[in-house]
Parts: C-alpha cells; structure tokens; sequence
C-alpha cells in the first residue's frame, strides 16, 4: 500500500526539482527526499575486494564514486563523460589515452588524476601480491600505465596480442579510490614513485590500506578526510536505525542531483522497519516480499512459469568449495542429482525456467538456444541415480563410506536462499546426504572452504549483478581468477573465456560457450540453478528506472525526483 508520505513526496517532487532544495521535516524527526531498500550489505567505501564485490556495495555506491564508465540499466557499458574521457589510441598493441574532465575533484578538494587510475590497475592487475581484489578480469592483461604523479592524463598499454572487447568497462564506477588518501593511509606519500619502483615493503602497505582502510559500518563514524566522494553525493552517516544517508556532494562539478539526499536501506539496517511504516519509496531485492509491499501486491507468485519476468544478466548458482566434503566429485555429483532444480526453478526462477549455463545468461542473445543444449544434466531430482555415485566412493578402514554433509552458506535474512537451501535439504536427505543451513549475518565468500562447503550466488554476488557482456562474471570459471571460488582450473576452459572476451560475433562466441560449458558439467565447479528474479519497484518517485545489472536501480538516483 501506498503510504501517506509516499503521496507527500510525489506531490513536492516537482517543487522540490524546481527550487534545487532539500526536504527536511520539522524537528529532530529529519527525513530523506528518497528512501532506497537494496539487499546489498554496505560494509566498505571499496567494492573492488572480494568481500564489497559480493556484498553488492555498487548498488549505493555507484553515484558516489563514478569512474570512466557506468553499467547501465540493461547492464550495459555507459562511457560517464562527467569524470572523463577513454579514448582508444591504437588497436595493436591496445593502447587507450584516459582524460579526466576539468574541475574533476573529491568531496575533499583533492583532484582526481592518474594516480588513482594507476593504483586501480595495480589493485586489480594480479601482478602485485597483497591486494585482495575481487577480480582481474581486463585489469590482468594491461602491460603498462603511463602516469606522472598528478598528471589528468594516463596512457594505458595492454598486453601485445590481447583483445578485450569490454575494455570500456574498466575504470569504471566504484574502481577509482582516491589514490592519495591511500598513501596516507599506508604511510606512502609517492604512491606512483612506489608502485613505479616496485618498492615490495611499500606496496604491502598500500594494498593493506586499499584492502581495509576504507571500512564501514552502521554507527562508525564517516571520516570526511577518508570516505570520500567524486560523485553528486557523499556519505554523511550510516546507522542501523536511520540507514544509509548520502547528501549532495558540494564539490561535485557535474549537473547537481535531482534531490539534495538519498538514504540508502542497506542488508544490516532497519529496512524492513522503514518499509512497513511508509518511508521507502524505491526496492531493489532479491526479496520480493519487499516489492510487493511496495507495490501493494498482497497474493505473491508462487509458481513463476506463470510471471512474465524480463530476461536477467544473472544466474542464481551454487558454487563449490575447492576443498572438504565438496572436492570428492562423485559427492557434487549425487547432489546436483538429487536436487530438484526443476522444482527449485519453478519456484524462484524466471519464468520458472531452469538455467543450465554459467557463461550465458536468460538475457545473452545465445542463451535460450545454448540452454536447451544443456538440459539433459540434472533435470530434476534422481534419488536413485545419487545413491548409487555415493556407493561409488571407497570405503573407510572399517569397510564403511561416510555420509555426505553439505553445508551451504549464503548472507542470513534471504528468504529465497533459505528455501532454497530447505528443498535440496528435503530432497537430498533420501539419497543419505544431510545438507545444512549455514547462513549467518555476516557471511562472507571466504567462508567458502572453511565454514561451508557451498555458497549460493546471485550471479556472482549476493545482490544485484550481472552485464550485457557477461564479464566478470565468466572469470568465476577462470583458473587463478579471485572471483573462480571454487578452484575450478581448466586449460581448455582458460583458452575459450580469453578467446569469448575478444569476440563480439554470435558465431564466435558460440562454440567457445559450448566449449566452457560442457568442461564445467564434466567437473562440476558449480550447479546453475535458474535466471536471477529480483523485486523493483518505485512508488511516487520520478525517474526511477529499472537498473538489471550489478549497480541496481541505484545507477541513476541523482536524477530522481527530477524533471
């Protein structure tokens, strides 16, 4: 149901855009223009490391730190010419001049330069050890950056021979962290001399400082000198009780946001709370029990063959640890034969289709024809077809075989995972394998292979995700990639994804999807469940537009509100 403040925002929206105010209540009870309800846990100004990434942190961060690019809401690569321009010099070797625009400052008046550029390639090159980021796709093939300190220009040379068709997805938004707050916090003041020089001692202190220095949590204290901002909104303070408030940027050197605030309902906040008593106008979640409060819908779809969903940019999958109960193939086997994935998609999926790729997603213009390819694989549930690859396994001392216990994590609070984790648990069980619900709070992808033997993924993370060019998220199946969480290594696999990133034609790309994915049902790094479902919704907001990929609806909400 539409809520009283709901009304009283759709009715000041026009003044509120005309007059370039803010809106602010009488008293202490201040309250925000636009309240936003992600799923995404806020845990870190960096979304580049393993934990910001998964976490989703993009979704309320991408218009905080833009970058030379953004993902667009059919999740494609928008070149965002208010921070600067990308412009290819040579094709052989790759060769790309990056130009950042005039007056391009931080919210502390610091301008952003090469520098910062550097320190992202560095960051996220896979060269340099210590940095925990959380891919290296693109960032791993560049040979070098022309940068001198300060400079508003850097030449970035790629590797001779290596094409990346998605090149302009690189230093794009939440991938340029303020290289000089780094070196101070890492006790380097010359962060380009240190990176130039290969200084090992001061690299280990700069990638601790981008690693951790840019923590956050609700009732922390947002440090101005430290959690900057190059967008039309900063981060003024974060609590469990008020959410996520970002206000207008004043040095921000582009066209003003719509609204003067925008307070964000991170996963760990009292967003269910703001959502019952009317103040949450804008949801983006996996939780669609969220959107459809929002949008007034009291009967949900309980089974999706039904529903009419647009195509995703991302897969729900469970991905397997590299080690434990999990490493003994004839085990991922015998589960992914006793769970219901038909039920599963049914039930949560789009469309209630099941997905059977991992490199190709609902909304890939290959995917509905090379999914069919790939039905065969784990239909439905084979209690008989489990029990028999677990009898498969040798035997103990004793002349017995242990039962399997599968223990599957995912970020506690997600209704859908839970279910999720709750089917294969009923179905499994028959066939001698006990699977456990291992969520927690703060669940973390580094659990993987320590706490649980398995995660549940939303494409490759635990919120919004996904893009039109299915990059990163194919390098969860490259060997030595940080975002490949299972260990998965494949010579052959490795070949096809450097070939599938330098080609943009269908015929290319399909034997080499064909050649990625008949790897990964032979070893089973993974299981593909179904098409990601997500709840948008927005009431009473102008300018709210459906965001599909990995930066959420949140990719435009300087524009809410607006005219």
């Amino acid at each position: 149901m539409i809520g009283p403040r709901l009304r009283r925002v759709a009715a000041l929206t026009a003044t509120l855009a005309a007059a370039g105010s803010l809106l602010v209540a009488c008293g202490d009870d201040e309250q925000s223009s636009v309240d936003y309800l992600v799923d995404a846990r806020v845990r870190s100004l960096n979304v580049n490391t393993r934990d910001g990434y998964a976490d989703g942190a993009l979704m309320a961060l991408t218009r905080v730190l833009p970058g030379f690019s953004y993902v667009g809401p059919q999740g494609q690569t928008v070149a965002d010419r208010d921070v600067g321009t990308a412009t290819v010099q040579e094709s052989t070797p790759l060769t790309v001049r990056y130009e950042f625009t005039d007056g391009a400052v931080y919210s502390d008046g610091h301008a952003m330069s090469c520098d910062d550029l550097l320190l992202a390639a560095t960051a996220m090159g896979g060269k340099v050890k210590g940095f925990d980021a959380s891919t290296n796709a693109g960032y791993r093939n560049i040979d070098k950056v022309d940068c001198k300190p300060g400079a508003r220009t850097a030449t970035v040379t790629f590797a001779s021979g290596f094409t990346f068709g998605d090149w302009s997805s690189l230093f794009g938004a939440g991938s340029l962290l303020p290289a000089h707050v780094v070196g101070r916090l890492a006790g380097v003041p010359d962060v380009v001399g240190a990176i130039n020089r290969k200084d090992s001692k001061a690299l280990a202190k700069i990638a601790t400082a981008w690693n951790t220095g840019f923590g956050l949590k609700p009732g922390g204290e947002i440090d101005p000198t430290t959690i900057l901002s190059s967008g039309p909104y900063r981060l003024e303070s974060y609590t469990t009780g008020k959410g996520l408030r970002l206000v207008a940027n004043d040095k921000w050197w582009g066209r003003k946001p719509a609204l003067g605030d925008v307070t964000v309902w991170p996963r760990g906040t009292d967003g269910a709370a703001a959502l019952a008593d009317g103040r949450v106008e804008v949801v983006d979640s996996g939780d669609l029990s969220a959107s459809d409060a929002l949008a007034g819908r009291e009967t949900p779809i309980t089974d999706r063959g039904s529903a009419r969903d647009i195509a995703p940019v991302s897969v729900t999958n469970l991905v397997f640890a590299r080690t434990g109960v999990a490493s003994d193939i004839l085990v991922r086997r015998a589960l992914a034969s006793c769970m219901p994935r038909n039920q599963l998609a049914r039930a949560h999926g789009s469309n209630g289709l099941v997905w059977n790729l991992r490199s190709a997603a609902p909304a890939d213009t290959l995917g509905p024809s090379l999914n069919a390819q790939f039905g065969r694989r784990y239909p439905r549930s084979d209690v008989a077809r489990a029990r028999g690859l677990l009898e498969q396994r040798p035997v103990d001392a004793n002349g017995r075989r242990a039962k399997p216990v599968i223990r599957i994590g995912y970020p506690a609070g997600s209704t859908v995972d839970k279910a999720i984790v709750d089917t294969i648990a009923q179905s499994c069980v028959k066939a001698g394998i006990t699977v456990r619900d291992a969520s927690s709070p703060d669940f973390s992808v580094s659990s993987l292979g320590s706490t649980v033997d398995a995660v549940i993924l939303s494409g490759d993370t635990f919120a919004a995700s996904g893009t039109t060019s299915g990059v990163p998220a194919v390098f969860a199946l490259y060997p030595g990639d940080p975002l490949n969480l299972s260990g998965f290594r494949d010579g052959t696999v490795r070949t096809s994804i450097n070939e599938l990133v330098a080609t943009s034609s269908d015929s290319g790309r399909l034997p080499l999807l064909r050649s990625i994915e008949t790897a990964a049902w032979d070893q089973l790094p993974s299981i593909p469940l179904f098409g990601t479902v997500r709840g948008r919704e927005s009431s009473g907001v102008s300018n709210v537009v459906v965001g599909l990929g990995r930066s959420g609806t949140g990719w435009n909400m300087d524009r809410w509100g607006g005219a």
